[in-house]
């Protein structure tokens, strides 16, 4: 009960901040001041707020789970390539991106592409598949506050009811705050969750005797040591993780993010200490996944561990009820909150608790972005605003907001898949494809909305296809599956975490053909108009 009523004081914290920020807002009822904070972040809430919202129930859950079943490594895969890619497209996309929302009065990435390329329905078609790929995002924040309060309560607050709490104080906080109550929620948020990896690992480390003996345990397994090295991934693989960090920039609520600045000279500092936020939340976090191997007379980790082996050892021998069953037993989304709960002490347990379920919640700004988006490039565009005004505007929003939370909410009581999983394949994937097309609307002036289209079209249709063929074609338990193979090739293969495309994974291949075709498409058809272009690419002597 004492954890359970730490974590529970914190949830009515960040809803009281937002309920404040409500009525500290300069307009209740003015759309910039609801979704973009009127444009006012300092540079402290700004890198917190901006850090916070990226860093989800997938870095302390999703990596540490990740880390427990394949080790280090997962540190080198998603840790330090974030660290190096996101600040730079920061640096180089997000000041732009200020920039233009600044002088044209943008509030979102649609109505930024409706104007560079002068289309209307093919924005509409940009905001659908933005939507479609951010709701998992949403998703496995409801499934991360559900698995975290039911471990942290030893199974007395029920998944489902920790899922519905932390589901309905994120709606009422994003309702009533708006950007301003997010962003300050963010900067708690980040704050606990910063300081919880130090706290994790010296609380748990002395209560497993520390962790020298816990890795020289794991060293010396014949079944363990692989976790401690690189041999299980492929060069190949390895570089595909680069490409990931490139979606960061894509997500709306990041772009988003990036428009309510007050000066530009804020993102200096964000790409200066972006890196070193990130080395202080992943390194803690991976490195109690891999440790966790090392716990002794642990049942519930035995029994994790022991799902694994059977599984990579079992080759096609399994049902797939057997298989199903081993999977869900191996998942290690809960591994921390389980290590918290034995190691620590009932009242930091409940502290080092709410400081994961801070991670958990940022999906606060997914909520508010799609809100955001739904009522400036559906409800604005199509005449909503002009008929029914400002205050009509901000309402929608809000009804938005609820809707969306509970959609996700039931989604992720039925979804059966990872936290992990969930994000990396699908949400990750589609938006780094989409990268192409905010890269060629800030600095190609020949790019055209076909070639828009084109790329939307192939970053929906391909991220689709991934999640149909491992929907059809189970996941084998041991070696990859070739599924299309040509002279000797495997050039398609099914593997027990996914799919491969010649050895990386798809999110290579996918982004690399949407760039192709947006400039291929952009080539062969019109460009937008002298005055678009203008704008957007000033000349010389206008500039001078």
């Amino acid at each position: 009960m004492i954890p359970t009523l730490v974590v529970l004081v914190y949830l009515a914290l960040v809803l009281y901040i937002g309920i404040f920020a409500f009525r500290r807002a300069a307009s209740r009822h003015a759309a910039e001041d609801y979704f973009l904070a009127g444009r006012s972040l300092g540079s402290f809430v700004f890198l917190f707020s901006l850090f916070g919202t990226n860093m989800t129930a997938f870095t302390i859950l999703g990596a540490s789970g990740h880390a427990f079943n394949n080790g280090i490594v997962t540190y080198g895969l998603m840790g330090s390539s974030s660290a190096l890619i996101i600040p730079l497209t920061l640096l180089l996309i997000g000041t732009r991106t200020w920039a233009l929302g600044k002088q044209h009065g943008f509030m979102t990435p649609v109505q930024m592409f409706r104007d560079r390329w002068e289309c209307s329905h093919i924005g509409t078609v940009i905001f659908a598949l933005q939507a479609l790929f951010l709701v998992p995002y949403i998703i496995i924040a409801v499934k991360g506050g559900g698995t975290i309060l039911q471990s942290i309560s030893s199974g007395w607050v029920p998944y489902w009811m920790g899922g519905s709490l932390v589901a309905l104080v994120v709606m009422s906080y994003v309702f009533f705050g708006g950007m301003r109550g997010t962003a300050w929620v963010n900067t708690l948020q980040t704050t606990l969750f910063l300081s919880f990896g130090v706290a994790a690992l010296l609380v748990i480390g002395a209560g497993m005797g520390g962790f020298s003996a816990a890795m020289e345990r794991i060293a010396q397994s014949p079944a363990l040591a692989p976790l401690l090295t690189r041999e299980n991934v492929s060069p190949l693989y390895y570089l595909s993780y680069t490409f990931i960090p490139l979606s960061a920039i894509c997500f709306p609520h990041i772009g988003i993010f990036c428009l309510t600045a007050r000066r530009m000279a804020q993102f200096r500092k964000t790409v200066i200490l972006y890196p070193i936020c990130i080395l202080a939340i992943w390194l803690p976090c991976v490195f109690l996944g891999v440790a966790a191997n090392g716990a002794e007379d642990f049942p519930r980790i035995q029994e994790k561990q022991a799902a694994r082996q059977t599984l990579a050892t079992s080759g096609t021998e399994l049902t797939p009820e057997r298989e199903g069953d081993l999977r869900r037993r191996m998942a290690a989304d809960d591994v921390i909150p389980l290590l918290l709960d034995r190691y620590a002490p009932l009242w930091l347990a409940g502290i080092l608790g709410a400081g994961i379920l801070a991670a958990v919640m940022a999906s606060d700004s997914q909520i508010l972005a799609l809100s955001t988006m739904f009522t400036e490039d559906i409800f604005a565009f199509y005449g909503g605003k002009k008929r029914f005004g400002d205050r009509a505007q901000v309402q929608t929003g809000r009804l938005f907001v609820a809707l969306i939370t509970s959609v996700a909410f039931v989604i992720a009581l039925k979804s059966p898949a990872t936290i992990f999983l969930v994000a990396i394949q699908y949400s990750f994937t589609g938006y780094a494809a989409l990268l192409p097309l905010l890269v060629a609307a800030l600095f190609w002036k020949r790019s055209t909305r076909w070639g828009a289209l084109a790329t939307t079209l192939w970053a929906g249709g391909s991220v689709g296809a991934i999640a149909l063929l491992q929907a059809l074609v189970p996941a084998p338990s041991g070696a990859p599956t070739a599924i299309l193979s040509w002279g000797g090739l495997d050039l398609i293969s099914r593997t027990a975490g996914g799919t491969i495309i010649l050895g990386f994974l798809p999110v290579v291949p996918i982004v690399l053909v949407s760039g192709l075709l947006m400039v291929v498409v952009s080539w062969l058809t019109a460009r937008p108009g002298a005055a678009t272009i203008e704008r957007y690419f000033p000349s010389k002597a206008d500039s001078s």
